[in-house]
Parts: structure tokens; C-alpha cells; sequence
């Protein structure tokens, strides 16, 4: 399967999946998209990025021999994988033990039943329910208990899960998809949606693509990108191809902006509704972390790299206030030196770079956190409060609303007698491409009036026009209160 879902040439050449690939196929309960995250360590990040953005994970775990066992070693995918699922909040859990064609004797019962003791302990430790999980054996390459029950494996006599919210039992790999509860959607909460992609189609324009997290996202929204503070249109909303009137939290869509390049937004980025709770960038955040696997200790300082919804990016333990017990939160010491593997703290990260993180009280999805340091998690954590940048200086694009009125009568009569300006012979026809937001054809019609056929000597306007002293040309949106006018000059 990793054969068709794998299209890149270099993985088909090394055998691994690299990116995330996003398919989807129907079953006779759910729409199911899979995204299929690499299992190499090299490309962790990528696999923490399609983590995030799912409802259940399926471990796949190779039943070859010596396979299973290095995977589930201390320093082992299989191990890191479960951990950063739970950590990014994926609540469901299946387990394939897969390749069971080339277990020793084929089909081994015994091997089966090894690998779910000792991948069911592991699991437990972590914070998953093993009586919640279903353990399917299978082989993906043969097909069997993929999507109907084996004859080769006539001991074994299917999956069962309980849950408080319903029990569930099967056979195949497919039928513990079907068993997958839908979690509740934030419907009600503002929308935060982190860009897992951008791209540039043809005829169409700039596509960000991602999975909606909290919130509803339309056509016709105006939604800001944070944290570059970048705000357009929606134009569009497609899932797999097709147009949707309103894209709900858990739905992996592309969706269409106005007048924005591919180079101006990326991976990493979180659009949000502009008139509700837009997303900002966050100077600094209170956290409380876990560490799991530092061979040292962690001090003020330390910048490793944070993986948070889709970003990657290095941030600075600033402070470490306090150490807490990790099961009751109780505070154990008070501006500890260090903190080291097994322990919990309170501290407070800096990002190196702009970046978007929420508290995880209010979007839970953009509030969890690995930290990654020498190729391996080496904590996990939560964030517990943000201090948001109040930054008010990005682009705006092509926003509706009307600014009618801001050309004001004086200043109609002062165009009307510019041609009389002792500076009119210096002044130098010349065309200049003038964009207000919003857009309003009457003012956009006085202002090209006034800028269109003129070029100002040093980019001031004539005295008088607007008062003293002349005012820069690069000032211009200043003149206007509320009013944002992109001015290039060609």
C-alpha cells in the first residue's frame, strides 16, 4: 500500500515514505482520508505535521523478525510514533501488526500474541487504553484481514474494543476503521486553521491547503494569516475536488485567497476569521512540559526545535519557574536550576521565530507541543497561556467595506485648484497604480484623479494640498483614518 501512496521518486527509490500523502477512500460508514506519515526518523517533523491533523492513528507494526524488535527498542519509531500521537491529541488508536506472511513459522499465533502483550504495556504507559485499541494481524502486501478475514490465520478470532462510548468487534483492518467514534467538532469556537501546504495552480491562483481545527471556514470570509498578519478573501472552499459551501473542523480542505502569492504564506502559518479572535503571533508562552528522554539536563537557555500543529521552529526555554509533580501538578520547587528526564515544570518558551501557538484551554489542537532535540522527542507539553504580539502592521488585501467620504470637500477643492499650483510645470505625467482596502470605487476614482497623472518631485505632494508641512508619498495611508492604501509606483 505504502507502494501506491508513495509517488515521490526518492522514496520509491529508498523504500520510505518522506511527505505526507493524502488519499481517501469510502467505506460503508465514513469518508476516511488517509494520511499516510513516514515512519524513518530522518523525517519525523513531517510525520509530527500529519499527526496533528488526525482523528485516529493506525501503527502499523512490522511482525518480521528482528523488525518488530527495533522498532519497539528505547530509541525505536514504533515507541516515539505512539508517543507523539497521543501527545498531539489522536485519542483512537488501531494497531496492524503487519507482514505476518514473513513471521517464523508464517502466520506465527505465538508471534501475534508476543507483540500485542508487549506493544499493549508500552501503549498503556503512554496513556491509551489497551482494551480500547484493536490488534489486527495482517499482511499488506498479501491482503490478508485487510478487507476481509484471513484463511490463513484460522486462530485467530478477531478484534474487540471497549469503550465507555460504545464496545466494537470485528475481523479485518477495515472494519476497525468503520469502529472509529467521530470526536466532537469546535464548531462554535473561532477558526483556526494551520496550513499543512501552499500551492500554486494555474488559472486558479494561491491555494493553502489544511485540516480545519476549530471553527467554520466559507467562502467570501475574510480571513487573516498570522503570524505575518496578512488578511484577504476567501474565494473558494474544495475537499477532494470538489466545492463545498462551508468546511467544518476535521475536514482537510484546499481553499482559494485573493491577490496573495505562494511566497507570502507557508506550512506552519494558521489562518483565523478576521472579525472573530483572529490568530496573532506569540512573543513568548507558558507551558508546562514532561521531559522523557534528555541524556543531560535542561536548563534556562536551552533551544531546541518545537513542534506545534504544522510550525517547526526552535524556541528558548526562558525560564524554568517551577517544578510540578507530574500526576497532581503540585508545585515541588520553585525556580529549579534544571529539570531533568522524568520531570515536569512550568516554564516559559521564547520562539526564535514568528510563530502561532494558542492556550490549549482554548484550541486545544493548537495548545500541545513535541520538543525535539539530537533526532528524538526529548519532552512533550502544554501550553498554558500566551502573550500575543499586538502587532497591526500587516497587508491587507482586497477587504470589502466602504470608505466613501474620506475625500472631503476641502480637499476636492484643492485638486480642482492643483492645476494652478506654482509646482504644476515640475510635476511629470507618469501612471501609478493605486490599490485602497477597502475598496470603494468612489474615493478609488478621486484618488487615481489626484495620483494618476502626476509624479511629485522627492515624493511630496504640493504644499497646501493637505496642509503643513507636505506630506511624503510613502505617508499617505496616515492621511487617512482607517482607511489602508497600497501605493506602487510602475
Amino acid at each position: 500500500y505504502a507502494w501506491v501512496l508513495d509517488k515521490l521518486k526518492a522514496e520509491r527509490e529508498r523504500g520510505i515514505t518522506i511527505d505526507i500523502a493524502l488519499w481517501k477512500f469510502e467505506t460503508k460508514i465514513y469518508s476516511v482520508t488517509i494520511i499516510d506519515a513516514p515512519g524513518h526518523r530522518d523525517f519525523i517533523k513531517n510525520m509530527i505535521t500529519g499527526t496533528s491533523q488526525a482523528d485516529c492513528a493506525v501503527l502499523i507494526v512490522a511482525a518480521g523478525v528482528g523488525e518488530f524488535e527495533a522498532g519497539i527498542s528505547k530509541n525505536g519509531q514504533t515507541r516515539e510514533h505512539v508517543l507523539l500521537a497521543y501527545t498531539l491529541g489522536v485519542k483512537q488508536l488501531i494497531i496492524g501488526v503487519n507482514k505476518m506472511d514473513s513471521t517464523e513459522p508464517p502466520y506465527s499465533q505465538s508471534r501475534f500474541e508476543e507483540i500485542k502483550k508487549e506493544v499493549s504495556t508500552y501503549i498503556k504507559k503512554i496513556g491509551y487504553n489497551p482494551a480500547a485499541v484493536a490488534f489486527v494481524p495482517i499482511s499488506g502486501w498479501h491482503g490478508d484481514n485487510m478487507l476481509e478475514a484471513s484463511e490463513k490465520m484460522g486462530w485467530y478470532k478477531g478484534w474487540k474494543v471497549e469503550r465507555k462510548e460504545a464496545n466494537g468487534s470485528g475481523n479485518t483492518l477495515l472494519e476497525a476503521l468503520d469502529s472509529i467514534l467521530p470526536p466532537s467538532r469546535p464548531t462554535d469556537k473561532a477558526l483556526r486553521l494551520p496550513l499543512q501546504d501552499v500551492y500554486k495552480i494555474g488559472g486558479i491562483g494561491t491555494v493553502p491547503v489544511g485540516r480545519v481545527e476549530t471553527g467554520i471556514l466559507k467562502p467570501g470570509m475574510i480571513v487573516t494569516f498570522a503570524p505575518s498578519n496578512l488578511t484577504t478573501e476567501v474565494k473558494t472552499v474544495e475537499m477532494h475536488h470538489e466545492s463545498m459551501p462551508e468546511a467544518l473542523p476535521g475536514d482537510n480542505v484546499g481553499f482559494n485567497i485573493k491577490n496573495v502569492s505562494v511566497k507570502e504564506i507557508r506550512r506552519g502559518y494558521v489562518a483565523g476569521d478576521s472579525k472573530n479572535d483572529p490568530p496573532k503571533a506569540a512573543a513568548s508562552f507558558n507551558a508546562q512540559v514532561i521531559v522523557l528522554n534528555h541524556p543531560g539536563q535542561i536548563s534556562a537557555g536551552y533551544s531546541p526545535v518545537l513542534d506545534c500543529h504544522t510550525a517547526h521552529i526552535a524556541c528558548k526555554f526562558k525560564e524554568i519557574k517551577e517544578k510540578i509533580d507530574r500526576r497532581s501538578g503540585k508545585t515541588i520547587e520553585e525556580n529549579p536550576k534544571f529539570i531533568k528526564s522524568g520531570e515536569a515544570a512550568i516554564v516559559i518558551m521564547e520562539p526564535s521565530k514568528p510563530m502561532v501557538v494558542e492556550a490549549f484551554a482554548d484550541y486545544a489542537p493548537l495548545g500541545r507541543f513535541a520538543v525535539r532535540d539530537m533526532r528524538q522527542t526529548v519532552a512533550v507539553g502544554v501550553v498554558k497561556s500566551v502573550n500575543k504580539k499586538e502587532d497591526t502592521s500587516g497587508k491587507v488585501v482586497s477587504v470589502a467595506g466602504g470608505v466613501a467620504g474620506f475625500l472631503t470637500s476641502a480637499n476636492k477643492a484643492h485638486l480642482q485648484s492643483l492645476t494652478h499650483h506654482p509646482l504644476h510645470k515640475s510635476l511629470v505625467p507618469t501612471p501609478l497604480l493605486c490599490q485602497i482596502i477597502p475598496s470603494c470605487s468612489t474615493p478609488r476614482c478621486a484618488l487615481l484623479l489626484l495620483l494618476g497623472f502626476f509624479r511629485f518631485p522627492s515624493c511630496v505632494f504640493p504644499p497646501g494640498l493637505f496642509g503643513q508641512p507636505a506630506p511624503c508619498l510613502h505617508s499617505l495611508p496616515a492621511l487617512f483614518s482607517g482607511v489602508k492604501i497600497n501605493l506602487t509606483q510602475h
